[in-house]
């Protein structure tokens, strides 16, 4: 008798924080396409439209002294209901509602356990893996452009 065995779950656990960043921070081109890969068609309603605001962007001096404010940066958000009854956010740096909503309607699904593993392998990881090679590509630019200072000393 043989037995059957059912393939691994390869799927890595991912908090919602981990995604709600990971989309925020991806580009509306690769999300939508990656989208549209997946073919997934829920039903959804606005429960916040998508709107246009500002928020203040702090920096701390040294990367963990005291907090000053930097500046003003442009976000928009949005949030939907599928018609499952899960609720979404989408929060993005920016002037895309598009984006926002698109955001805020995967942040929903992926609440919906049948429907996870799926967009997290499939559009979660590789915007993931996307983030983290520009990412290095930065570091690389910048390791390249870094000065060693040293002094000579003369004539002793």
């Amino acid at each position: 008798m043989e037995q059957s065995q059912e393939p691994k779950n390869t799927t890595k656990k991912i908090t919602r924080k981990s995604w709600l960043s990971i989309l925020a921070k991806s580009p509306f081109c690769q999300i939508q396409a990656l989208w549209d890969e997946l073919g997934l068609n829920p039903e959804w309603e606005l429960i916040r439209k998508p709107e246009i605001g500002m928020v203040m962007v702090q920096g701390r001096t040294g990367g963990n002294g005291d907090a000053f404010n930097l500046g003003e940066m442009t976000v928009t958000r949005a949030a939907v209901r599928l018609k499952t009854g899960y609720a979404g956010l989408g929060y993005v740096q920016g002037r895309s509602k598009k984006q926002a909503e698109l955001c805020a309607v995967i942040d929903a699904i992926l609440q919906t356990p049948d429907k996870y593993s799926d967009v997290v392998n499939n559009l979660i990881i590789p915007l993931k893996n996307t983030l983290e090679d520009i990412k290095t590509q930065k570091s690389k630019k910048a390791a390249n452009t870094k000065v060693d200072f040293f002094t000579m000393v003369r004539g002793h």
